[in-house]
């Protein structure tokens, strides 16, 4: 390009000024807050009647749109499916070749369209409703052909875009995807969906390693539990604390009770003192009496937070008879991304 085009296109296309960008960049977050705004009032008889439906339903829900309002659609199922309400998304213009047969007569459909006109979805309509399914219609006109046709109609209309054209839909998609979640957190509610009903539908996610992840599944067992008598001495303790590695070791009577824990800092600690004889010593001397354990059965999340709480770095594991049956530390918690 030669200096001359060079300057034609730069006065063609001028770089804005960077307060023009912001003040574009906050234009298009006001508008898109009033739209949200303007959707409390919508939650009324006809929201409630959507939910109701839904929760009558004995099959899922089936989400389908075109275009950007199909993007949004797809989000809304996504969204009703990790929350406790059995949902997809269905391509409008697929279901009219072949995938309409995805749809039992058991389903509800939620229909989006911010004209309420469109084509695909006009065309399996019919279908969809000598089936018998309950629809629900989203649209920004109350009068169009698809909200006068559904059995609840919520109104997800905008006075503006944010788009100054006018044409890119962006303010009406928010108010589409608000009016989703608020419908999905509503059934999530009512369903009583807890948070490990949500781990259970995201195993692989850190809150359903958080939420799923028990003791047992990640304890040390058998031989790999540092653990000696009441009656072991000091050097022993150490040598069984070095071999298991976990920076401690169980002090257990015959039964294998738990009577007590040495650690590294009870080590320090025996050190420090004058009064004790490091080489005569029983370790059962030294241990801490009272140590914090847990049970199998617990959550590993709530290792976590007793090691947080009281500053330490390892639990011995405990069943209902005070006997060890296993042992963790923090890099197991770690290994384990817990914590």
């Amino acid at each position: 390009m030669n200096a001359l085009s060079a300057e034609t296109s730069a006065d063609v296309h001028p770089h804005p000024a960077s307060d023009a960008l912001s003040r574009s960049a906050h234009t298009v977050i006001a508008t898109e807050t009033a739209a949200i705004r303007a959707l409390e009032s919508r939650i009324d008889g006809e929201f409630v009647r959507a939910c109701r439906v839904i929760l009558e339903c004995d099959g899922r829900v089936v989400v389908t749109g075109m275009g950007k309002s199909g993007h949004i659609a797809r989000k809304i199922a996504a969204t009703l499916a990790s929350t406790g309400t059995p949902a997809f998304f269905v391509h409008p213009g697929e279901a009219s070749h072949g995938d309409l047969g995805m749809i039992t007569p058991e389903d509800v459909v939620l229909a989006l369209s911010y004209s309420g006109e469109t084509d695909e979805l006009l065309t399996i309509l019919p279908l969809i409703k000598r089936q018998g399914n309950p629809l629900i219609a989203m649209t920004g006109r109350p009068d169009s052909s698809l909200a006068r046709a559904s059995d609840v109609h919520l109104d997800v209309s905008v006075s503006v875009e944010a788009c100054p054209l006018g044409l890119a839909p962006t303010a009406s998609t928010t108010a589409a995807l608000v009016m989703g979640d608020a419908l999905a957190i509503a059934l999530l509610e009512a369903h009583g969906f807890t948070a490990e009903d949500f781990a259970m539908s995201h195993p692989a996610g850190a809150l359903g390693r958080r939420l799923l992840l028990r003791i047992e599944d990640i304890m040390h067992v058998g031989d790999k539990i540092p653990q000696v008598r009441a009656d072991a001495t000091l050097t022993e303790a150490l040598m069984e604390m070095s071999r298991k590695g976990l920076g401690m070791t169980a002090i257990v009577d015959q039964d294998d009770r738990l009577l007590g824990v040495f650690t590294d800092g009870d080590l320090r600690r025996a050190l420090d003192d004058d009064g004790v004889d490091m080489r005569g010593a029983p370790v059962s001397q030294l241990m801490t009496r009272t140590p914090k354990t847990i049970g199998p059965d617990k959550l590993a999340a709530e290792a976590a937070q007793l090691m947080d709480a009281h500053k330490i770095h390892a639990l011995i594991v405990v069943n209902g008879e005070r006997r060890v049956v296993g042992a963790l530390n923090i890099h197991d918690l770690m290994r384990a991304r817990v914590v």
